[in-house]
């Protein structure tokens, strides 16, 4: 798919998350191991430079109708350096939904490598990601100057025309899938690391087979009653923080004393219809003109607020756009398009998770509550996707969310836009024996800042001791950018 047509929805939801209670449960397979673990070949995969193991499992295409076929879930195993020490790997749960594991596998070198000394490393590419059957959809070169209107023509096409059984395509059915990959390798007892909609999903596997977690470390935590695509109010706090770090800090003040002003001014006009814009394209420096709309401006604004390194350019980004020069605002854009998570994300499989488990909750009731206008367009758009999609998993009360007894290591960013501490917070009321890390400058994803990558290690060696996370408390607050040189030294 054209990083462009997926931009389209997921610019302003990425990597947004559903609620971890409403999976439902799933069938109880036995929670001893295969015999003998599935073969494995060598193999190199982009994000690691080292040869690793991938191996192909076999799993039902869809639980509720054995005639349906199977689908081979691709596995990779980064094994640990030093043989024969752990018998309990570290399974990766990637975000999304829609990401895949051998899309993350870049954390090697960063969180995961004092894990992986004496643990294997898992990456699962959960169904309909990656290569386990991506659902996706085709690239067309025309796609980069369509409109909103004509790529959401075009999504719908492609929901139409890929004819999948998105019935098939849940939480509950990747939580399945997750205990048939563990048999398989031959594992009695796994680790999880979940990120954004991973710790969703770990938590719907844990509750599903419980004998077969021994830890959990969620980092970027979906709450139980999460409900995607309603999160304008966490986005709104993370962009007023932006603005009060702004203004408290004397360099940014100076020189932008009316962001908030700026930026208001900037919506209320891209609301009364875009504005055109002509300039020179920051990819190819080739002249382009098009229209900006709200949603794909505050889809921008929305994603940039992830990182706390990219939220501090965003007071220049607003006040250069203010001013009309907009070739920083729209290259950033482009970035997130070119490179960003939105460029590996499956749009089909985030949409079958979400219409199923999600939309049916967004009450008129959560939706009024739910102020802020960073993630009002998704909020529009996704109930009519779902409508276009064809049999996706029927709606059903999501059940009370079941007590979670293994030591879990719960991690959140302040700063966090989409699963900020008090997610967290509300999912830890079901994990008796969780601890809980807020880190004051981070935002979405913590496990690769600072001594966090030591601290994975020492819980999972020791997952029911008090670990001593003062540390994290060391990682700065990155500084803001004035100008087009960059940030402040």
């Amino acid at each position: 798919m054209h990083p462009v047509f997926r931009a389209a929805l997921l610019r302003a939801a990425l990597p947004l998350l559903v609620a971890a209670g409403s999976a439902g449960a799933a069938a109880p397979e036995s929670s001893t191991p295969a015999s003998p673990p599935a073969a494995a070949r060598s193999c190199h995969l982009p994000g690691s430079v080292d040869a690793l193991r991938c191996v192909s499992v076999s799993v039902p295409l869809d639980y509720a109708e054995p005639r349906a076929g199977t689908l081979k879930l691709h596995v990779t195993v980064a094994p640990a350096f030093r043989q024969g020490t752990r018998g309990d790997p570290l399974f990766v749960l990637a975000g999304g939904p829609g990401q895949a594991g051998t899309d993350v596998l870049g954390m090697l070198n960063t969180a995961f490598h004092r894990v992986r000394a004496t643990r294997d490393i898992v990456f699962i590419d959960q169904r309909g990601t990656g290569l386990s059957g991506k659902l996706d959809c085709k690239s067309k070169p025309e796609h980069e100057r369509m409109s909103e209107q004509e790529l959401e023509a075009e999504l719908r096409a492609c929901i139409t025309g890929t004819k999948a059984r998105y019935a098939a395509y849940t939480t509950a059915a990747s939580a399945r899938d997750i205990e048939q990959v563990r048999r398989a390798l031959g594992y009695r007892q796994v680790n999880l690391w979940g990120g954004s909609y991973g710790t969703r999903l770990g938590q719907a596997y844990t509750r599903a087979y419980p004998a077969s977690v021994r830890s959990l470390v969620l980092d970027g935590v979906a709450a139980p009653d999460q409900v995607i695509p309603a999160g304008a109010r966490d986005a709104q706090a993370a962009l007023e923080a932006v603005f009060a770090q702004c203004a408290r800090d004397a360099a940014c003040n100076k020189a932008f004393p009316a962001l908030r002003d700026e930026f208001n001014a900037l919506v209320a006009r891209l609301e009364r219809g875009g504005i055109p814009l002509s300039l020179p394209d920051p990819r190819t420096a080739q002249p382009v003109s098009f229209t900006l709309t709200a949603g794909r401006f505050l889809g921008t604004v929305h994603n940039i607020l992830y990182a706390p390194a990219d939220a501090r350019r965003l007071p220049f980004l607003i006040h250069s756009a203010s001013q009309g020069r907009w070739g920083p605002f729209i290259a950033r854009q482009n970035l997130s398009s070119d490179f960003g998570l939105d460029a590996d994300m499956s749009m089909l499989l985030y949409l079958a998770v979400v219409c199923a488990e999600d939309v049916p909750r967004m009450t008129p009731a959560l939706l009024a509550q739910d102020t802020g206008q960073l993630t009002k367009t998704l909020a529009d758009q996704i109930p009519g996707m779902c409508r276009t999609m064809t049999g996706p998993a029927a709606a059903a009360p999501a059940p009370a969310p079941a007590r979670i007894d293994a030591p879990a290591l719960l991690l959140s960013g302040a700063l966090d836009p989409v699963t900020p501490p008090h997610r967290a917070a509300s999912a830890a009321k079901f994990m008796p024996r969780a601890q809980q890390v807020v880190v004051a400058n981070a935002g979405h994803g913590v496990s690769q800042l600072g001594c966090a990558p030591r601290l994975l290690r020492e819980f999972l060696d020791r997952p029911q001791a008090r670990l001593d996370a003062a540390c994290m408390a060391e990682i700065p607050a990155p500084t803001f950018q004035l100008g087009s040189a960059g940030p402040q030294p």
